[in-house]
Formats: C-alpha cells, structure tokens, sequence
C-alpha cells in the first residue's frame, strides 16, 4: 500500500487545506485515510458554525470518498478501547491509524497525539504544515504541479499566487507558504 497517512477532523474541517491534502493525495505519493467518525466531527462541527452550507458539505463528503481511492478505514472500532491517549476522544482516529498501517497522522492537535502513545505502533502525529513540507522536499516538482492545479482549479474567487500564499499561511501553512515563494512563477 506505500506510505499511509490518516487526515484527522480538524485538517479537513477548513475547506482550503482539506482541498490542498486532497489534491496532494491524488498525486499518488500517499494514500490519504479516514473514517466516516472522522468525516462526522469535522461535518458536524462545520455545520454547527456555517449551517446554511449543510447539504454542500454532505456533497462534498461524497465527492471525497469518490476523489480518493480506499479512503475509508472500517472496522477499527475494536482497537478503540485498548487505546489510551489525553482526550479519549481521540482514540477512534489512532485506531484507524492502526488498523490502516498509517505511518502518520496529519493533525494540528499534536498533545493530543503524544510521541509515547504512538510510538508502539510506528505511527507520527504531525503537523500539516511540517507533512507539507517533508512532501515538497521529496518531491518538489510533483507537489509544486500539484499546487498549481489546487491554484488554478480556485475560481470563487479566483487566486493569485500570491493570494493563495497568503491563504496557506493564513490556514497554518506558514513554512509551507514560505516555501512556495521561491516558486511563485511556478504556482
């Protein structure tokens, strides 16, 4: 299967980084996971703060799952007990990790994903900003194509370069943006 990476709620809770994994993983240098939980607390947490975009969120579930190939992790809800983590909440999103072979889990709650609790499953919670990164340094010409395809596929409203550098560091990108200026021709 390769390199395995689960997307936790809050990285694809906003849409511009949720769409910027997404167009990443289609490249094939990883294979994105997640679970229906997953899709549930992101949806819900999203529709509970912008509620008028209900039924598009539900299409873009869909659209996902359609998007990414074997996306969905089942039956990892066995796992979930045996799992101790600081928010057991938490604990569904390491059992898919588990279950699925992920080497990382993508997420901006790092404390919540202590190295100790990972490191018996060879599993790395990180940041999305420092996962960015690492992809650009192994494979700069592919993610750079695929930036600009994630750049020029933005059309309400559309995006400069430098308009869209400024998004990816507003969504926590910061080092990923910065990056990105020495190939701002290129995006």
């Amino acid at each position: 299967m390769g390199f395995v990476v689960v997307l936790d709620a809050c990285v694809l809770y906003p849409a511009p980084l949720r769409d910027l994994l997404l167009r990443l993983a289609t490249t094939g240098l990883f294979a994105a996971k997640w679970t229906d939980e997953i899709h549930d607390e992101w949806m819900r947490n999203l529709i509970k703060n912008r509620p008028e975009i209900k039924e598009q969120i539900k299409r873009t579930k869909v659209l996902m799952n359609k998007a990414i190939p074997d996306c969905l992790v089942t039956n990892y809800e066995s796992l979930v007990c045996g799992l101790t983590l600081p928010d057991e909440d938490d604990r569904h999103v390491l059992a898919a990790a588990i279950k699925s072979n992920a080497q990382i889990i993508v997420t901006f709650n790092l404390k919540d994903f202590p190295k100790e609790a990972l490191n018996n499953y060879d599993i790395e919670a990180m940041h999305p900003d420092v996962f960015i990164e690492h992809q650009l340094g192994l494979h700069q010409g592919l993610i750079i194509s695929a930036i600009k395809k994630h750049r020029a596929s933005l059309k309400k409203p559309h995006k400069t370069a430098e308009d869209y550098l400024d998004t990816l560091s507003a969504q926590g990108l910061v080092v990923t943006a910065d990056l990105l200026r020495e190939f701002i021709d290129l995006i």
